[in-house]
C-alpha cells in the first residue's frame, strides 16, 4: 500500500519528478565544492569524495545506507555550524532518530518548511535527504557571503544580409565560415614560409653574407637533364598518388551529414505531407458517411428499440416479481428442514426406547451382578470367621499369660537353712 501511494504521489507530481532527485544532488555536489566540503570534512574524517548521485536513492546504484546516513549526518552537522549555528558533530553509534530530529529541529530554525516526516532521512538517501542538504547548503553559502549571478552573455552583431529563419543554421553556417577562413589563413602562412626569396638571393654577396648563413651566395642551378627527369617523374608518378583518409571525428564530414539529413527530410517531408493531406481527407469523408449511416440506422430501428425497451422493463419486472416468491420459497424450504430434523430426532429417540424394552440384556447384567455379589458375600463371611477365630486365639493367649504371671508372683520364698 505504501509503494502504491508513493507511485501515486509521483504521477500527481509529474513524469520527471522520478528525477529530481538527480538534478538536486548535482547541484548539491558544486555547492559542497564551493564550500570546500574536501579540505574541512573529507580529509577530517577521512573520507572518499561524493559522486553525483551518492545520495539519489535508485534500485540501479549499489548503496550502503548504514554509511550514507553516516556521511548525511557528519555533512549536514557541518553545514549547520557554518550556517552560523551551533551543532555537535553526531558520532556513528548515536541514536539516528534523535539525530534526525535535532537536524530537522535546526532546519526549521533557519526559515525552511518542514512538510515530511523524519522516516524519510533514516534511509540516508533519496530525495528529501538531497533537499535537505541542499537547503542548508544555501544557508551556509548566504552565511559565507556566496551568491549566484546571471551569466552574461555576449552581444552577437546583427546580419547585415538578411535574417535567415532557423537559428541552428545560421550559426552552424557561420562556424564553418569562420572556420574556413582561419585554414586558408593558415596555408597561406605556410606557403609564404616556405617561399624562397629569389630577390634576397640576387643581391651582392656583401650583402648575403650579413644576412644568416642559411642563405646560399648565388642561385641554384640543376644540373639534372630534363629527359631523365621526366623519364623518373613518369617512373615514380604511380607511386605518388595521396589517399586522405576521412575522419569521422571532423567536423566538417559532421555538417554535411546533418545538411543531408536536413535535405533528405525536407524532400520526404514534402511527400508525406500530400499522402497525409489524402489521407486526412479520406478519413473525413468516412467518417462522415459512418455518420450518416448510423442516424440512418438509428432512424429505422427507432421502433424497435422502443420495443426491446420495454420488453427489457417486462423482464425486469418478472424477474422482481420472481425473486420475491424465491424468497418466500426459500424461507418455507428452510422451516420445512428444521421439522424433518426434528422429525428425525423423536424418531431416533423412539427406536432407542423400543429395543431397550424388547432387550433382555440389561436382566441378564443384573442376575451376573447379584451372582457376583453372592459370591463376595461368601468371601466375606470367611474372612469375618477366620479374623474372629484368630482375635479369640489372641484373647486366650493373653488370658493365659497373665494367669501364669500371677501365680509366678504368689509363691512364698524357702526359709534360711543352717550353712553346711
Amino acid at each position: 500500500m505504501a509503494e502504491e501511494g508513493r507511485r501515486g504521489e509521483e504521477e500527481d507530481r509529474g513524469p520527471g519528478a522520478a528525477h529530481r532527485g538527480f538534478v538536486l544532488m548535482e547541484e548539491l555536489v558544486e555547492k559542497l565544492k564551493l564550500l570546500n566540503y574536501e579540505e574541512e570534512v573529507l580529509v577530517k574524517h577521512n573520507m572518499k569524495s561524493l559522486s553525483r548521485h551518492y545520495f539519489v536513492s535508485s534500485p540501479y546504484l549499489a548503496s550502503n545506507p548504514g554509511e550514507q546516513f553516516y556521511m548525511f549526518t557528519i555533512i549536514a552537522a557541518w553545514l549547520i555550524n557554518v550556517a552560523g549555528r551551533p551543532f555537535t558533530e553526531p558520532q556513528e553509534y548515536d541514536e539516528p532518530n534523535a539525530t534526525v530530529s535535532n537536524i530537522l529541529a535546526e532546519l526549521r530554525a533557519l526559515g525552511v518548511q518542514v512538510d515530511f516526516p523524519p522516516s524519510r532521512l533514516k534511509s540516508g538517501s533519496g530525495e528529501h535527504v538531497c533537499l535537505v542538504l541542499d537547503h542548508l547548503a544555501e544557508e551556509a553559502l548566504k552565511r559565507r557571503g556566496f551568491t549566484f549571478t546571471r551569466p552574461k552573455y555576449p552581444a552577437e552583431k546583427p546580419e547585415e544580409d538578411g535574417v535567415m529563419d532557423d537559428d541552428a543554421e545560421l550559426t552552424l553556417s557561420r562556424v564553418e565560415e569562420e572556420m574556413i577562413e582561419e585554414a586558408d589563413h593558415e596555408e597561406e602562412e605556410e606557403e609564404e614560409e616556405n617561399m624562397m626569396d629569389l630577390e634576397a638571393l640576387k643581391l651582392p654577396s656583401s650583402h648575403a653574407q650579413s644576412e644568416p648563413s642559411s642563405k646560399p651566395d648565388r642561385i641554384l642551378e640543376s644540373t639534372v637533364d630534363a629527359a631523365e627527369w621526366r623519364l623518373e617523374v613518369e617512373r615514380v608518378l604511380p607511386q605518388l598518388r595521396v589517399t586522405i583518409r576521412t575522419d569521422n571525428k571532423d567536423w566538417r564530414i559532421h555538417l554535411d551529414q546533418m545538411h543531408q539529413h536536413r535535405d533528405g527530410i525536407t524532400s520526404s517531408l514534402r511527400d508525406t505531407r500530400s499522402y497525409l493531406d489524402k489521407l486526412q481527407e479520406d478519413m473525413g469523408k468516412t467518417l462522415e458517411k459512418v455518420g450518416s449511416r448510423e442516424k440512418y440506422i438509428n432512424k429505422q430501428l427507432e421502433q424497435l428499440i422502443q420495443e426491446y425497451r420495454s420488453a427489457q422493463a417486462k423482464l425486469s419486472q418478472a424477474k422482481e416479481r420472481y425473486k420475491q416468491a424465491s424468497g418466500g420459497v426459500t424461507e418455507r424450504s428452510r422451516v420445512l428442514a428444521e421439522i424433518s430434523e426434528e422429525l428425525e430426532k423423536v424418531k431416533q429417540e423412539m427406536e432407542d426406547k423400543g429395543s431397550s424394552m424388547c432387550d433382555g440384556a440389561p436382566l441378564v447384567k443384573i442376575k451376573q451382578s447379584l451372582t457376583k455379589l453372592k459370591q463376595e458375600m461368601v468371601q466375606m463371611d470367611v474372612r469375618i470367621g477366620v479374623d474372629q477365630h484368630t482375635l479369640l486365639q489372641a484373647k486366650l493367649k493373653e488370658k493365659s499369660n497373665m494367669t501364669r504371671d500371677m501365680h509366678a508372683t504368689n509363691i512364698p520364698e524357702p526359709a534360711a537353712g543352717p550353712l553346711a
